[in-house]
């Protein structure tokens, strides 16, 4: 089983995040945590296999306190059975990035930190409202390389307003530099209830799919032909670093969210808790958990979730999710099989959620 612990707290909020998140107000951070310690307790009492991987997500996690990271983690490693863990992520902020930072992480048995980065060009962080320079974003790789957590991911995003091709390829160049074992490369989405979104609407924003087309296949080519693995649409690994928690995802394995917002789904059942972050300190206490939503999962929901998923990575959809009048004809040029999954082509690749529309 897979464990993600949402931390919704952020210096501030960046105008293209869709994801619960929030600046601490009056929240009691000490409280926050023993409310996911108390989550964590209530869950472990009936849900309880050994876990497979830990991702620390956000938010930016690393607001937290050395500290109060220390009893998260002791609390936790209480509760679950961490015997057979072979990954630990945590998401951490290039800005507030410090030696004592890399040497906690280390001590708290992290295993792979993830850098929301997302650009090394100071014009394009400021336009994603970052909080980094690139110079803070290249140190911190630099610190988690000299005796930190083992693992390094780069988030880095592309087709941000006012990004060219020119500016899109010295980042993945200076990504590059930098040797991290994994990068994760996204197209920016707009999502509703984002900044982003509305100057979209209001026509502040265009969206170019011709230039996105053209950046995704730039960071396709410089990434593959510097030894990174292409293996989702998103996410570059160098071989033996691939996010072994995406992964679990992505292939549908059970997964328990705790936190506020997070997802949870165990043989099929599906619960959300509250997305507030006061509100769930409150429920958790008086109750032990604060899930606000459930469904079950029948064949055709879980057929379609893992078309939209596993046709994004590199083994494919196994052909028994395709219905039985499926005609890949008209996907000719986009998708090639073998005698058990379906994948998708370099052209393909690039029509991900087109082609999961028409599976479906």
């Amino acid at each position: 089983m897979h464990l993600y612990v949402h931390i919704p707290f952020c210096h501030r909020v960046c105008p293209y995040c869709s994801f619960y998140k929030h600046t601490p107000g009056n929240t009691r951070l000490s409280e926050f945590v023993d409310a996911l310690i108390i989550e964590a307790g209530f869950v472990a009492d009936s849900i309880n296999p050994p876990l497979k991987t830990v991702y620390f997500g956000g938010g930016t996690p690393s607001m937290l306190s050395p500290t109060l990271l220390s009893r998260l983690f002791v609390g936790l490693r209480d509760l679950f059975d961490f015997s057979q863990v072979e990954e630990i992520t945590f998401e951490a902020n290039p800005a507030t990035f410090t030696k004592r930072t890399s040497v906690l992480y280390q001590n708290l048995g992290i295993t792979r930190v993830s850098l929301g980065i997302q650009s090394f060009n100071e014009q394009q962080l400021q336009m994603l409202g970052r909080e980094h320079s690139p110079e803070q974003a290249t140190q911190s790789v630099h610190l988690l390389r000299d005796g930190g957590p083992s693992e390094v991911n780069i988030d880095l995003m592309f087709s941000v307003p006012r990004q060219t091709l020119e500016n899109w390829e010295a980042t993945l160049n200076q990504a590059i530099l930098l040797k991290p074992d994994h990068i994760s490369a996204y197209n920016l989405t707009y999502e509703e209830d984002t900044q982003y979104f509305e100057q979209l609407v209001s026509g502040e924003f265009l969206e170019n799919d011709e230039l996105n087309a053209e950046m995704f296949q730039l960071a396709h080519d410089i990434l593959t032909s510097n030894g990174y693995e292409h293996y989702e649409t998103s996410n570059y690994a160098l071989p033996g670093f691939r996010s072994r928690h995406n992964e679990g995802y992505w292939l549908g394995n059970d997964y328990l969210g705790i936190g506020p917002s997070a997802v949870s789904t165990i043989d099929r059942q599906r619960w959300q808790n509250v997305s507030d972050t006061s509100s769930y300190m409150k429920q958790v206490v008086k109750v032990g958990h604060a899930r606000e939503s459930g469904e079950l999962l029948d064949d055709e929901a879980w057929r379609l979730e893992r078309i939209a998923l596993q046709l994004r990575t590199k083994e494919g959809l196994p052909l028994k999710y395709l219905s039985s009048d499926t005609d890949l004809e008209k996907l000719s040029g986009l998708v090639e099989t073998d005698s058990t999954h379906l994948r998708l082509t370099d052209r393909g690749t690039l029509l991900a959620d087109s082609i999961a529309t028409e599976l479906a």
